[in-house]
């Protein structure tokens, strides 16, 4: 018995059980309200899509995502009914018009005003050091090499 139970839990994990795994079989409708629904964001939770959201509004927008597919609308009118319902808001990606403009180059415009403005400190730190001195520092006399060489004895 005690050598038969590994060999049990062996063969349990090289052959898996096929009816314990689930199968999803995607049809066209399926794939298109998938493709729609990451498009849209979820009013709910405001980070996700309503695709990968599980708040129940989110749940019944899929559902009209669906029946709008069903009844043949093109992906993009499905996508202007949401527009026209919850406004740019309810887009993943917001249009590239009007005020908008500035959410999709804001990041850029301060990065280069980020790299303006450090270029303009590196460039003062180097005109405001000052330069090496040039002349020669006299050699020690010979007291203070006395003095130094006692203070480095131990």
């Amino acid at each position: 018995m005690s050598r038969l139970l590994p060999m049990i839990i062996l063969l349990c994990f090289a052959f898996p059980i096929e009816g314990l795994a689930k199968t999803v079989d995607e049809t066209e409708i399926d794939e298109r309200v998938r493709e729609i629904a990451k498009h849209l964001r979820c009013t709910v939770c405001q980070t996700e899509n309503i695709w990968e959201s599980g708040a129940p509004l989110a749940h019944q927008m899929r559902d009209v995502v669906r029946e709008r597919v069903t009844l043949g609308h093109s992906n993009e009118d499905i996508l202007i009914y949401f527009h026209s319902r919850y406004g740019d808001y309810i887009m993943m990606e917001p249009p590239k018009h009007g005020f908008n403009w500035l959410i999709w180059l804001g990041p850029f415009l301060l990065l280069l005003g980020g790299g303006v403005l450090l270029a303009r400190e590196i460039k003062g730190w180097v005109t405001r050091t000052p330069a090496p001195p040039t002349e020669v520092l006299p050699p020690l006399d010979e007291e203070s090499r006395r003095r130094i060489e006692q203070e480095l004895q131990p």
